[in-house]
């Protein structure tokens, strides 16, 4: 290990299974002091229990680290700003922030219940908007004291909100939010020294070993684990660093050995009038304009949806934090 993260202080969210736990240890073995955040639900989201996030945070300390665990709602006021506040009071900083916390709650469309949608954007969109406007705070109360921050944001987004994702409706609206989310954050918090960013991994979780049970199996002994959920984890901790330093507002896909810069939505091809348009013309001119365009990435689920091996946003796994 490099000591990449010596001396600052990361908060990992839904860090007691998972991604998150890989985040969690990998930057703490990277020299980071973390705090392991993680509400101990079911896959569906239903439960509590402390025991995941303990057992991280006692792994970490086993081998050597600094650790404390927060069991704490992350998508409540009170759980957020406790958040903060346990890492202040534990390690006296904060550095980063990585928001991962999510669960699934899959249904098509017409058979999907407004709890069930509730539901998941409370956990992944507000998860995300409350622990990172409670961290904004303190980093923006230090810049107004004179000690500018290296501080860094890494949001979990998902292929399905790069896509789409058929009977994922929810999620794929919660998690296309969180990039919204990112790029605005990005803009608002370059003052007070705040780079954030986000990732769309695709691995082996809970959320996704059921629907992924065949091929996203683990390999035989010393064959490379393509969907193990460590993969994902060196591009997040070197997010999570100083040496990250000028990359914000950006879009990170990571699966297996590969990682790739989103590109999102861009100005594709376009017809002025310089007047009011009448329908007639809107027909002929924007059946124009979709011949000149790319044709858009199937969603996943769908029965065009590309190999694998295609380029574009990965074809094995929709699903992130």
């Amino acid at each position: 290990m490099t000591g990449l993260c010596d001396g600052r202080v990361v908060i990992v969210t839904g860090a007691g299974r998972g991604l998150g736990r890989a985040h969690a240890l990998a930057f703490a073995a990277e020299g980071a002091k973390v705090v392991v955040n993680d509400l101990g639900t079911g896959p569906d989201g239903d439960g509590i229990s402390s025991g995941p996030a303990r057992q991280v945070a006692d792994a970490i300390v086993a081998a050597g680290g600094e650790a404390v665990a927060h069991g704490g709602d992350i998508a409540t006021t009170e759980g957020a700003s406790g958040l903060v506040a346990a890492a202040l009071d534990a390690f006296g900083r904060l550095d980063t922030l990585v928001n991962n916390a999510g669960f699934l709650r899959d249904r098509m469309l017409v058979n999907l219940d407004e709890d069930d949608w509730d539901a998941v954007m409370r956990v992944h969109l507000k998860g995300h908007f409350l622990p990172l406007k409670h961290a904004a705070a303190h980093w923006r109360a230090e810049t107004k004291a004179g000690r500018t921050p290296v501080a860094r944001v890494i949001n979990t987004s998902s292929g399905a909100g790069l896509l789409g994702s058929v009977g994922q409706g929810n999620y794929s609206a919660a998690k296309a939010g969180i990039l919204g989310l990112t790029l605005v954050a990005a803009e608002e918090m370059a003052r007070y020294g705040v780079q954030v960013n986000a990732i769309a991994p695709a691995a082996r979780t809970r959320m996704t070993e059921r629907t992924f049970a065949q091929t996203m199996a683990a390999p035989g002994e010393g064959a490379f684990d393509a969907m193990a959920p460590e993969n994902v984890s060196p591009l997040v901790v070197w997010l999570g660093s100083a040496a990250s330093d000028g990359v914000t507002g950006r879009v990170f896909e990571a699966e297996a050995g590969r990682i790739t810069v989103m590109e999102g939505w861009r100005t594709g091809p376009t017809a002025d009038r310089g007047e009011r348009w009448d329908v007639a013309a809107v027909d002929e001119t924007v059946r124009k304009l979709l011949a000149r365009a790319a044709e858009p990435a199937p969603v996943y689920g769908a029965p065009a949806h590309p190999s694998p091996s295609a380029s574009g946003p990965s074809a094995s796994s929709p699903s992130g934090g």
